[in-house]
């Protein structure tokens, strides 16, 4: 027969005592971020599309980083709006974004390397893009987005091959 204790910690039973041990209060490596940032990156994808890249552009911090995984990167949200908007502009005709997968997660305790702690927002997905010069492009990207403590994205890390973009006369 086993009766705990209220208020103890402990729990007898005939002839011993044990003691549980004390709740763990170190949080996980890593857990799942609020759904939120997902809904964010999608709302900020859905303005890119449509060609808003003020829009777009209104989630980043005055001191966002935008790297690519092929080393370039821009620095300052006005370096990378000027960039996109560019881009969108005199570039790409067309974009949409399709079988798209969203994992927020927050980092409590960084790994080894220059991990930021804190809501990352991993994205997969399929970019359908139609140049000016009247190619078409299939590629596909993975997207990391970092937040800031004011839910502003501060670094965006893009994985995606340069070559079909270069092979398609578009730079």
């Amino acid at each position: 027969m086993a009766v705990m204790a209220c208020n103890s910690g402990e729990t007898k039973t005939e002839g011993t005592t044990e003691t549980a041990a004390p709740e763990s209060k170190t949080p996980p490596q890593s857990e799942f971020a609020d759904a939120k940032y997902t809904e964010m990156g999608k709302k900020g994808i859905a303005a890119l599309q449509a060609g808003d890249v003020d829009g777009w552009g209104a989630a980043f911090a005055d001191n966002a980083v935008y790297i690519w995984s092929s080393g370039d990167s821009l620095v300052g949200k006005k370096a990378i709006l000027d960039y996109w908007k560019n881009r969108r502009g005199n570039v790409i005709d067309s974009l949409s974004l399709i079988n798209d997968i969203w994992l927020p997660i927050k980092v409590n305790t960084p790994q080894k390397g220059p991990d930021i702690p804190g809501v990352w927002l991993l994205s997969w997905y399929q970019s359908v893009v139609k140049y000016k010069n009247g190619k078409k492009l299939v590629l596909g990207i993975h997207t990391v987005q970092h937040f800031d403590a004011n839910d502003k994205v501060d670094r965006v890390i893009q994985y995606l091959d340069r070559a079909p973009i270069v092979a398609a006369g578009v730079k």
